[in-house]
């Protein structure tokens, strides 16, 4: 029943943070407010009722319209909604059921000390602070193909706090006890090789074709991926990417199009960090057991 219970809860909390991240998608790159005015219809400048602001449900209500101007509400608007919202819960599920794993293999009642407590909630709100993140840039990079500075930059040094102090990345459950030192270490080497393995591709590219192949923020993005997953969560994370990108690309490939003067496939961009915040997303959530798959049928025993 608390289960159920906090994984209920944190949907909707989920549901709520996604509506505010809609609000910061849409308003940063147009460089207004995220605090004001009050939710308007951006087409006819409509204040939105109360009702109207209800995550998902208002969508669906409306009709993926606005009730005034009849104006077209984005795919966008309940997408990144549920996507928090179920991200959200996924974590509450599994943390409560990793907590209740801990307390079944000890079979006696636990009286958890405040260090541990203060760990699981580090754990717990860095998993959906992360996920957050990912799903704000997912949309950025999706509408904009803009991977802001004042995100990936602070998101490094915040998952790399994280990962000190929890003694293991976001990815695992587990505390590991090693020096601080050791801890710094491992998280600055991730850091820097899953930023450096996007910035060697791209001058791979660059030397090949001589332009720009990927930009400078997907570097950055697996940079603050690194930070937070680990190096393998990260590559994990770039691997699901490029597969992604991959199928995406194909897709284009395939669906008939406009006759397009002086473009081709090739030079069409595509939103790679888009991509790869899903895999960072599924990497956090269902990452350590995919790995541990992997190498069990590679044949390397951890």
């Amino acid at each position: 029943m608390i289960r159920l219970f906090a994984t209920a809860f944190a949907a909707l909390a989920g549901l709520v943070f996604g509506s505010f991240l809609n609000v910061c998608v849409t308003r940063w790159p147009a460089g207004e407010s995220i605090v004001s005015p009050r939710s308007h219809c951006r087409n006819c400048a409509r204040k939105l009722a109360w009702w109207e602001n209800i995550p998902v449900a208002s969508w669906l209500a409306l009709r993926g319209h606005c009730r005034t101007c009849g104006a077209a509400i984005r795919w966008r608007y309940p997408l990144v909604e549920l996507s928090v919202g179920v991200s959200w819960a996924t974590i509450a599920w599994q943390s409560i059921g990793e907590l209740f794993a801990i307390t079944d293999a000890l079979s006696l009642p636990v009286s958890f000390s405040p260090r541990f407590l203060l760990g699981l909630v580090v754990s717990i709100s860095g998993k959906m602070a992360f996920t957050w993140i990912m799903v704000g840039l997912a949309a950025l990079d999706a509408e904009h193909l803009w991977l802001p500075d004042a995100v990936t930059l602070p998101g490094i040094g915040l998952g790399t706090a994280i990962t000190v102090f929890r003694g293991a990345p976001i990815l695992s459950s587990a505390s590991l006890l090693a020096p601080l030192s050791k801890r710094l270490l491992d998280s600055a080497f991730a850091v820097l090789i899953a930023g450096g393995l996007v910035l060697f591709i791209r001058l791979v590219y660059w030397l090949v074709r001589r332009r720009e192949g990927i930009g400078l923020g997907d570097a950055k993005l697996m940079a603050m991926l690194g930070a937070w997953l680990g190096l393998s969560g990260a590559l994990l994370s770039f691997v699901i990417g490029v597969v992604l990108t991959s199928i995406a690309a194909l897709v284009l490939l395939v669906l008939p199009s406009k006759p397009r003067k002086s473009e081709s496939l090739a030079a069409a961009k595509l939103p790679l960090g888009t991509f790869l915040c899903i895999g960072g997303i599924v990497s956090a959530l269902w990452g350590q057991p995919i790995i541990t798959a992997y190498l069990h049928l590679v044949g390397i025993q951890i």
